[in-house]
């Protein structure tokens, strides 16, 4: 199984929006993102679950377009910033499909850490805003590998 944890494309500062929606940048970085993944066709989700955050769900929406179209992502509770990533861990243990979370630091950075090494406290990869690091569950072996990371500047 694999989980695609994405880190919300750059949002407008909070001075010209204190909801901060994605910038025109981020939503250029996104789409960019998203036609990349939808040219591998190996990369199949069954849902995309997004933070209640604007910035999150436009990021979720641009993306399920491409790789769900007529989909929905769906918001979940347990994805903002500082929410605890035991809670979010334990529902992962329990998908059977491959799925993407689109959220914020440090929640991911935290769940990748908990995920991989088994404490929320070890620093295992660095998130970009828009960027995408992909998860493995390795069914022999019971333990969770970043199998590979995705940020917009390489993509042309």
């Amino acid at each position: 199984m694999n989980i695609y944890l994405v880190q919300h494309g750059k949002p407008v500062p909070k001075e010209e929006n204190p909801d901060r929606p994605l910038s025109g940048q981020g939503i250029e970085d996104i789409e960019r993102i998203a036609a990349f993944l939808n040219r591998d066709s190996r990369i199949q989700v069954e849902e995309i679950f997004h933070s209640g955050k604007t910035r999150a769900r436009q990021t979720a929406e641009i993306l399920g377009s491409s790789l769900i179209p007529g989909k929905e992502p769906l918001e979940k509770a347990g994805l903002a910033p500082l929410d605890d990533v035991r809670i979010i861990s334990d529902e992962i243990m329990q998908m059977q499909n491959d799925f993407m979370i689109v959220g914020h630091l440090p929640h991911l950075a935290r769940l990748t850490s908990l995920l991989t090494t088994g404490s929320e406290s070890n620093s295992v990869v660095g998130f970009k805003q828009g960027g995408i690091v992909c998860l493995r569950y390795n069914d022999e072996e019971k333990v969770w590998t970043v199998a590979w990371m995705l940020v917009p500047e390489i993509i042309m």
